[in-house]
């Protein structure tokens, strides 16, 4: 299954950018056993890094009851993953574009936040918007007038 981002939609929100997210990679890089989520349990920082980033546990993320038409993309191959964040506006990806090494503490919770189920994304302010040439215009013709 792959999913394919249209190249006229805005920028990518980056996960590794989410609060906590980039620390537990590198956690992650240092012991990788942080990355394996039967080990969750024997590492409180991955329960902080995704609270942090999502107002929201793992454990509190597989306890909502997911809708009947529900994709299962936390449970993808981490590559397969990669696409289908992407097709949904999300890159879940490292420097390198491998997808991340605690993607799958996040899938879920992530997946939950950005459909509204559960949990929260952090607020992005919206960019701004660009400068018109008709405001210079503008501009220079009430210049214009106010010489008069």
């Amino acid at each position: 299954m792959r999913y394919i981002h249209a190249m006229t939609q805005a920028p990518l929100r980056r996960l590794i950018d989410l609060p906590g997210v980039d620390d537990l990679e590198l956690k992650a890089l240092m012991t990788p056993r942080i990355a394996d989520p039967d080990e969750r349990h024997e590492f409180p920082e991955v329960d902080a890094a995704v609270v942090a980033a999502l107002k929201l546990t793992p454990d509190e993320a597989e306890a909502v009851a997911l809708p009947a038409d529900w994709d299962r993309i936390e449970r993808l191959d981490p590559a397969d993953m990669v696409d289908a964040f992407a097709a949904e506006g999300w890159d879940v990806t490292d420097n390198r574009r491998k997808p991340l090494r605690t993607l799958r503490h996040f899938a879920l919770p992530l997946a939950l936040a950005m459909r509204g189920l559960a949990g929260e994304l952090p607020f992005v302010a919206e960019p701004d918007q660009p400068t018109t040439s008709w405001g210079s215009s503008l501009k220079a013709e009430a210049s214009r007038f106010r010489k008069r």
